[in-house]
């Protein structure tokens, strides 16, 4: 028999809260981490989140000014998008006859409704902004390079996604701005039959009613089509943009985290988290590597020692709760002072004038206006392609981790962008003064209004732009900064264009105060 005196039972409950956040922390790491680095490394392998992570991270990797913290602000939005958007799920119906009254239900009679929906609103506009953001900082740091092509291309599925998933979500109200924003959709899924009809084999080949019928389940937009987009936004897109996330983080991973170049200087490092105790373990003169480090691979981490690299737990995450915190209340304080629009309930007898797809559409709508098939199948479908391959088309190394790294990227940069707008202005100002083929000839042949409109007449300049720098340079990464800059500004300008100055019947104006009132 144990001659240890045993603890009342009550006596021995109170110890056991009083042991449970330590208990509870240790359970969820599996380890003690302590204060030592091998504690805090041995946190890292024990934790599923933290394993997201390296155990250590570059200190290149935590300058503000490298990634402005774009990707940590992409997956938090996500987050938000995710729990705001499993509240709104409780209380929405998706049927056409109860959907926008439950929207309406949700922002003026269920407590915190209203600003739960528009902290999931406008989380979705800012996601469609972090993640563009994001592609374009990728981009000019070179950081798409080996070995991180592959990467890149997921980059541009989650862009794709993210569009979906925030096109998907404005339809769900069954306002006005939904109901016309699906029939632009529609159009676009439909408008092949431009080209089937001018050719006469829409009987046989009804390319574009097939697409229509597969988005809306009917020739109209209807319940079908709610429920379509009501499981594309809240199962199917989600599931898939879960499943390129991981991807997305675990390549990061595996390729060796973000990029860097390899002539850092220590001046450029001031202001990051330092490691004393690595710094003066891992230098370089003092560095010594088994046999096994002679062999060659093609991994990320190959030729990169732990020099100059600081614990990811508390550094980076550290970085990351800071960026979490203020998109948090960045996000809280537009939900509680504007509210997300919500228009009068669908009503296919009343069109919107003018009717208009949501904003980061509106580039692609400009277009649209001219070849429905050109504008919002042809050359978006030949961008995202073109945006897959730069990757594998620019296989010149140097310059990768740093904006710009290599000389004359910025001049050529600033100079393709200025190119860009005035074609992009002169164009526009073109077809308000003067018009375009259907305006001067009004049985102009479809093919010809598809093949030659001011979108296909950007993208040839473009085009031109490109193989006139990769004459002149004989540089692929050259020709890339080029096409990149060209897509980014015409999108830019574009949109701008059709939000501000497209009014009733897609006419210009000024300023949206100068609408015509009847």
């Amino acid at each position: 028999m144990s001659d240890t005196p045993r603890k009342s039972g009550f006596g021995e409950l109170l110890a056991n809260l009083r042991a449970l956040p330590r208990n509870l922390t240790a359970s969820i790491n599996r380890r003690s981490s302590g204060e030592s680095a091998r504690g805090r490394s041995q946190s890292v392998f024990g934790n599923v989140f933290l394993h997201i992570h390296s155990v250590r991270t570059h200190r290149w990797t935590l300058r503000p000014r490298f990634t402005m913290g774009l990707g940590v602000a992409s997956g938090v939005l996500f987050l938000m998008l995710v729990v705001s958007g499993a509240v709104l799920m409780v209380h929405y119906v998706p049927s056409v006859s109860g959907a926008y009254n439950s929207v309406k239900n949700i922002h003026f009679v269920v407590p915190g409704g209203r600003v739960i929906r528009n902290l999931h609103r406008w989380a979705a506009y800012g996601m469609v902004v972090a993640v563009f953001l994001h592609m374009v900082r990728v981009f000019y740091t070179n950081s798409y390079k080996s070995p991180r092509e592959f990467n890149w291309i997921i980059g541009v599925i989650l862009f794709v996604l993210t569009l979906g998933l925030a096109f998907t979500g404005y339809c769900l109200p069954w306002d006005q701005l939904a109901y016309w924003a699906i029939t632009i959709g529609a159009n676009i899924a439909g408008s092949p039959a431009e080209v089937t009809d001018a050719i006469g084999i829409t009987d046989m080949i009804d390319i574009g009613g097939f697409q229509k019928l597969l988005m809306l389940g009917s020739n109209t937009p209807g319940e079908s089509a709610l429920l379509r987009f009501y499981w594309g936004h809240c199962v199917v897109l989600p599931l898939a943009m879960v499943m390129f996330l991981a991807a997305h983080f675990w390549r990061i991973r595996k390729d060796g985290g973000l990029s860097r170049p390899d002539d850092i200087r220590d001046e450029e490092l001031i202001g990051t988290p330092c490691d004393p105790l690595a710094e003066e373990v891992f230098k370089p003169e003092t560095k010594t590597y088994g046999l096994m480090c002679l062999v060659k691979d093609r991994s990320g981490n190959v030729n990169r020692g732990p020099e100059r690299t600081v614990l990811s737990w508390p550094h980076v995450l550290r970085a990351e709760v800071a960026i979490a915190m203020i998109l948090l209340a960045i996000m809280l304080l537009l939900a509680i002072f504007i509210d997300a629009p919500l228009k009068e309930m669908a009503n296919p007898s009343v069109p919107e004038n003018p009717a208009k797809a949501p904003w980061y559409f509106l580039a692609m709508q400009e277009v649209i206006s001219y070849s429905a098939f050109s504008g919002g199948m042809v050359l978006p479908g030949i961008t995202v392609l073109m945006l897959m391959m730069i990757p594998y088309l620019d296989r010149r190394e140097g310059g990768t981790g740093r904006w710009f790294g290599v000389p004359g990227d910025r001049r050529l940069a600033i100079g393709s962008a200025i190119a860009m707008a005035v074609a992009v202005v002169s164009m526009l100002t073109f077809t308000v003064k003067v018009g375009w083929l259907r305006d001067w000839f009004p049985d102009t042949n479809q093919i010809l209004i598809t093949t030659v409109n001011p979108g296909t007449v950007l993208a040839a300049f473009t085009t031109l732009l490109t193989l006139g720098a990769l004459m002149v340079t004989g540089s692929t990464r050259k020709s890339a900064i080029v096409f990149f800059t060209c897509f980014l500004v015409s999108f830019v300008i574009l949109t701008y264009f059709a939000l501000v100055h497209r009014g009733p019947n897609w006419d210009f104006y000024w300023w949206p105060s100068l609408w015509p009132t009847h």
